[in-house]
């Protein structure tokens, strides 16, 4: 059984910025086809915009506010939110509250940073 805690896993910086708990995936985990993750965006923080040409993703926001842009459309997210993201999508989330933003990230096939295209600098 693969049984990992949020706080006994190490963060990393994905290609995009944010910071990164890999809860289950390929590289720590029986699984194989996806991946699941906490990220964390700090107060006023921001990632660069991206794309994914394979992996589709969910975020579930579960801490904070902020907004995401998907393609030319922009929302305002909350805890409780859960935002479908297709192959190919262009993206960028900022984090626009008083605390941390923080959201699950279930990306099938699983994250990759040779899977990331930044589209901005």
């Amino acid at each position: 059984m693969d049984l990992k805690n949020l706080d006994e896993v190490p963060p990393f910086t994905t290609k995009d910025g944010s910071e990164i708990r890999e809860l289950l995936a390929h590289r720590n985990s029986a699984i194989r086809n996806q991946s699941l993750a906490e990220a964390r965006l700090p107060v006023g923080g921001a990632t660069q915009e991206h794309f994914h040409p394979r992996a589709e993703e969910i975020y579930f926001i579960t801490h904070g506010t902020g907004k995401i842009r998907i393609e030319n459309e922009t929302r305002e997210v909350r805890a409780g939110d859960a935002i479908a993201i297709p192959p190919g999508l262009k993206h960028k989330l900022w984090t626009t509250g008083t605390e941390t933003l923080r959201l699950l990230c279930c990306c099938a096939p699983a994250y990759e940073h040779s899977d990331t295209v930044i589209t901005e600098k």
